[in-house]
């Protein structure tokens, strides 16, 4: 719909023009300043300083109008969906023919606008009203302008730079939805008819203020927390992140949250390493020594293919989302990182964090929910995803990993490869990382038939995370 050259013409354009109005307010403002007396030098600076502001959040609203044009938002975008296959998302199923005989036509289209308000519907058993429901309840992070500055940095959005961790805070707010409010919960719009809809309601703003876009105590999952904590990747404020690098970073959130939060007491995040699972680790981790076990975020970092996503692992990772333990995974399409939460067909449902919103002030009471839950879901064909993403399992009980390691193989090794050789997406390993002097061998795409990815030496912890092919806009 536009090209790179108009589009930068018509951004530079949109700037000028507010510039230009900016300015002429400014000769206006002077004018009736003439009028009035002059208290002191003090006053005509506080004008100034007002004018400067004025024109930085024209400027930032215009660049946020800009950039959701670039990345489709402003249009109205109906998502298709068949009519005869199921929808999977995050381990539930969902299908057009379980929707009442009324609702069967409207339910091959689903989405609006990003910022409608329209009510969620009537929830018809696990029809395609369901998945509705289900996709609306997940908690949307996205782009934010006019927050505070983030330390040591002049950023007040991040606005072309933080998709990434977005699109973490979104993996990382669906783990904490299914281990503080369940799985089944449902977000509704509708009034709070009882106790137990106060409560569920009290929980679900919790943890949206865990992500409020402001450094405080309050927010331990902020994405100035994040940035302020990448700084020991050797991230700074307006730089890139890959899939393994915001694991990595999500981890340390949950650690620094744990020691001010007691709520985080008995979670634990365990990101594997070398596309490998230590269980002994997570034993280690997980086990209290009272013998109670803390439920456990796994994340685990892949890389699927060199250039592009080898297509043998399309049907396992669209496998791995039919797991009722999966939350999903971070990823995207070169250049663009989304969530991806569930798929029909050979389409991957995602949720899109490239839509610049104003930043909400959560530590006002009844703050609006609005902007936290997106109508639109979107799909992508699965051969357009880059091989660098992250998969996320939340695994509440001890019984829950004992089943995660049993069956996990299942969905790993694709079909139709050789007996004899096998590529998982990632490997379990009974032992301890820091006891196995020889770590197995990464699985390797079969486009590198001539050069197999090398082992990563023990002492190198940060080999996968070197290895990210993504360039975000």
């Amino acid at each position: 719909m536009f090209n790179g050259t108009s589009s930068a013409i018509t951004a530079t354009s949109l700037l000028k023009t507010s510039t230009g109005s900016v300015s002429q307010g400014t000769e206006t403002m002077k004018v009736e300043n003439v009028s009035k007396p002059a208290t002191s030098k003090d006053n005509t600076r506080d004008s100034s300083e007002d004018l400067l502001d004025l024109k930085g959040k024209v400027e930032s609203r215009l660049l946020s109008m800009w950039n959701n044009v670039k990345f489709g938002w402003t249009v109205k975008i109906k998502t298709n969906f068949s009519k005869e296959s199921p929808v999977w998302l995050l381990g539930r199923c969902y299908h057009r023919k379980l929707s009442p005989t009324g609702s069967l036509e409207s339910s091959t289209e689903i989405g609006t606008e990003a910022t409608a308000h329209e009510q969620v519907e009537q929830i018809y058993g696990e029809g395609i009203e369901g998945f509705k429901s289900d996709f609306i309840s997940k908690i949307w992070m996205t782009y934010r302008r006019e927050f505070p500055t983030m330390s040591g940095s002049s950023f007040t959005t991040d606005c072309g730079w933080g998709c990434m961790l977005r699109s973490g805070q979104m993996m990382l707010a669906q783990a904490l939805v299914c281990h503080f409010l369940g799985r089944s919960w449902r977000w509704s719009e509708k009034p709070i008819q009882n106790g137990r809809e106060f409560q569920e309601d009290c929980l679900h703003r919790m943890i949206i203020k865990w992500f409020g876009d402001k450094s405080s105590v309050n927010s331990p999952l902020s994405i100035h927390q994040m940035v302020s904590l990448g700084e020991a990747l050797g991230k700074r404020p307006g730089d890139w992140y890959g899939p393994a690098s915001v694991a990595h970073c999500l981890k340390s959130v949950m650690v620094e949250a744990s020691k001010e939060n007691y709520e985080f007491d008995k979670l634990e995040v365990y990101v594997a390493q070398d596309s490998t699972i230590y269980i002994q680790d997570v034993y280690t981790h997980c086990r209290l020594p009272n013998g109670c076990w803390k439920s456990l975020i796994l994340l685990v970092p892949v890389k699927l293919g060199t250039e592009r996503l080898n297509p043998i692992y399309g049907p396992c990772l669209t496998s791995l989302l039919t797991l009722d333990f999966c939350i999903g995974i971070i990823g995207g399409r070169p250049k663009h990182s989304l969530y991806f939460v569930g798929y029909q067909d050979d389409r991957l449902i995602h949720l899109d964090p490239h839509y610049c919103q104003e930043m909400v002030d959560v530590w006002q009471p009844n703050f609006s929910l609005q902007t936290f839950h997106c109508r639109s879901p979107r799909k992508m064909p699965i051969s357009k995803m880059d091989p660098s993403c992250c998969i996320g399992f939340y695994l509440q009980t001890h019984h829950d990993f004992e089943t995660f390691v049993n069956v996990i193989n299942t969905f790993l090794t694709p079909q139709g490869i050789s007996s004899s050789n096998e590529y998982p997406m990632f490997t379990l390993h009974s032992g301890s990382r820091s006891t196995v002097m020889n770590p197995p061998n990464i699985r390797y795409s079969i486009y590198e038939s001539e050069h197999n990815w090398a082992a990563p030496n023990l002492q190198d912890s940060d080999t996968d995370m070197e290895s990210e092919e993504f360039v975000l806009l």
